[in-house]
């Protein structure tokens, strides 16, 4: 792998670090949103700071021969941490029991990290190595320690990542089940790239030469690790996004035919509220359902609780299940009392008899039902055709 395999990674890790700062600006306390920049910074650095430019670039600019080496090392040591931590907080319960949790693995990893400091200050690394680190200096005192110390801090996290979210997913349905399968497929590639290095590791403590696993194996495999774990955590949140707006758009859809029903018992001159092409479907929603309230309120005196009854018995006959009978009934009365209004353009009716209000108790969930009525129920369409002749 050359400078852009690490920097392209890098690079897209940023730019998904440049979204989250303006929520973690006004929601800085938000424990997920924080384990969630973490990430995302710790994942950029590794990528930026692991690649081969950037290594000797440190080693000129510090003036100490492979010190790249532990800070990269810490580096994804405090990402595996970072991994860890986001997955306490996202998958939630009691937030001292969350927050305990948390400072576990903090101070775990936090130890790891000052060995790794300790470990490479003890040993001698004269030679500078910028992709074959790992095996060249696998035998020498201290170093040889530290290599396989991160290697067991990273293969740890790894494991006990594949673990949590394996188990985690066969308790949930839906996006978030997805995004916890991708994670896992991500961490067996992280596994992976644990094995490969701790393969050509243990060869060179053996006497033997598998170095082309950890130069030119495991890198790529740490990438589409890396890679895929991060889309494993976004998929749930963007994916769960878009099926809401989804929702909403469909509930919006699924309203039309009985608000268009209705706009007929809007009286002469009343204005209609236009919402500009950019407004958001949750606003739309909002308006039609009030619109379609309003216009209850003025078909209220032609509503015929008897005919809704009458369509009510006929629903059950045919089949139909108490809210579906329900709406079908309420449904009947709506295009009833459209025709009946529109026969009394004067509104003669209107104050004579007590008004007949609608049960929608269940708010939205009734409109929706008594929308699909009017478009879908012979029940109703029977209704049309009588109170038309």
């Amino acid at each position: 792998m050359n400078g852009k395999d690490y920097y392209i990674p890098a690079a897209a890790m940023a730019v998904s670090l440049a979204f989250k700062l303006p929520a973690l600006r006004h929601n800085w306390r938000d424990p997920l949103l924080r384990s969630v920049v973490a990430l995302l910074t710790l994942a950029g650095a590794v990528f930026a700071f692991a690649a081969p430019p950037t290594i000797a670039a440190v080693n000129r600019w510090t003036g100490i021969v492979n010190v790249s080496a532990p800070l990269v090392y810490c580096l994804i040591t405090a990402f595996s941490a970072s991994c860890l931590i986001l997955m306490v907080n996202w998958r939630g319960g009691p937030p001292e029991q969350t927050r305990r949790v948390s400072r576990r693995w903090i101070q775990g990893y936090s130890v790891v990290v000052v060995a790794l400091i300790v470990l490479f200050a003890l040993g001698e690394t004269p030679a500078e190595r910028l992709r074959d680190f790992d095996t060249y200096y696998a035998n020498t005192p201290y170093i040889g320690h530290m290599i396989a110390l991160y290697l067991m801090a990273h293969f740890v996290a790894a494991v006990v990542m594949v673990v949590l979210c394996w188990r985690w997913s066969l308790q949930v349905r839906g996006w978030l089940r997805v995004g916890l399968a991708i994670i896992v497929v991500g961490y067996i590639f992280n596994l992976a790239y644990d094995a490969t290095k701790m393969t050509a590791v243990v060869a060179r403590w053996s006497g033997h030469n598998l170095d082309d696993l950890s130069t030119f194996v495991a890198p790529p495999l740490a990438s589409l690790g890396a890679l895929i774990s991060a889309m494993g955590f976004v998929v749930p949140l963007v994916c769960q996004r878009l099926s809401d707006h989804w929702q909403t758009w469909a509930t919006y859809r699924r309203l039309g035919p009985l608000w268009h029903e209705v706009q007929i018992s809007a009286p002469s001159g009343t204005p209609s509220v236009q919402m500009a092409w950019w407004s958001a479907a949750e606003l739309r929603v909002i308006q039609r359902e009030s619109d379609i309230h309003d216009g209850f309120l003025h078909l209220g005196p032609y509503f015929d609780k008897g005919l809704g009854d009458d369509a009510y018995e006929s629903a059950v006959a045919d089949g139909a299940d108490d809210e579906t009978a329900r709406a079908v009934a309420e449904a009947a009365m709506v295009t009833a009392a459209v025709q009946a209004r529109s026969a009394d353009p004067d509104g003669k009716i209107i104050g004579e008899d007590e008004e007949t209000l609608l049960d929608t108790a269940d708010g939205p969930r009734d409109l929706l039902r008594i929308s699909d009525a009017l478009r879908h129920s012979p029940v109703v369409q029977a209704v049309r055709r009588e109170v038309t002749v």
